[in-house]
């Protein structure tokens, strides 16, 4: 056979194997496929997998999502006879404030703690403090003070019963509670 005549037969029959290619299935193909159950994403939507790329999330999206995981957070720690929040919970407190300024209607508790060591009327007086200085940062992030209560329970709650410095270090907190 010569080699044109070949070529030319290609180009015919290429194009017609490429549409046959992207044919779908007949019926009868199409009845045995569904009767077939299997629990694999690639049979079940028909060779296609699905849900193998994340979604893209805006900027905005992902400051959401870190604090809602921020959120899960609670409680804001204090330093040794301190009431001052510090800086490392700066994350945490904005974004208890961020959702608590877009959601007017919740109210928070903030319980304000202390460790066994001083007298109960000055860990009261901490403890309520510490609270307070909860508060006053949510407040200047635009939180409503109709939204927050305080309370002090000074050493009366303790979350560790140990009497170490770590176990004192964990009773020093402030606890937002929805």
């Amino acid at each position: 056979m010569d080699l044109n005549k070949l070529f030319k037969a290609m180009l015919v029959v290429l194009p017609i194997m490429a549409i046959s290619a992207c044919s779908s299935t007949s019926e009868s193909e199409t009845d045995a496929t569904s009767s077939t159950e299997t629990s694999t994403s690639e049979s079940a939507n028909n060779g296609v997998e699905t849900g193998g790329v994340a979604p893209v999330l805006t900027p905005h999206e992902q400051q959401q999502l870190k604090f809602q995981e921020l959120r899960k957070e609670h409680i804001i720690y204090f330093d040794f006879d301190r009431s001052s929040v510090s800086q490392q919970f700066a994350e945490v407190l904005e974004a208890h404030g961020d959702y608590l300024v877009e959601h007017p209607n919740v109210r928070v508790m903030i319980e304000g703690h202390a460790d066994e060591r001083g007298t109960p009327e000055y860990n009261i007086a901490l403890g309520e403090r510490r609270a307070k200085a909860v508060a006053k940062y949510l407040q200047g992030m635009g939180v409503q003070p109709s939204q927050m209560s305080i309370v002090s329970y000074g050493e009366e709650k303790p979350m560790d019963l140990t009497r170490t410095d770590d176990g004192f270090a964990k009773n020093r907190r402030a606890v937002l509670v929805y």
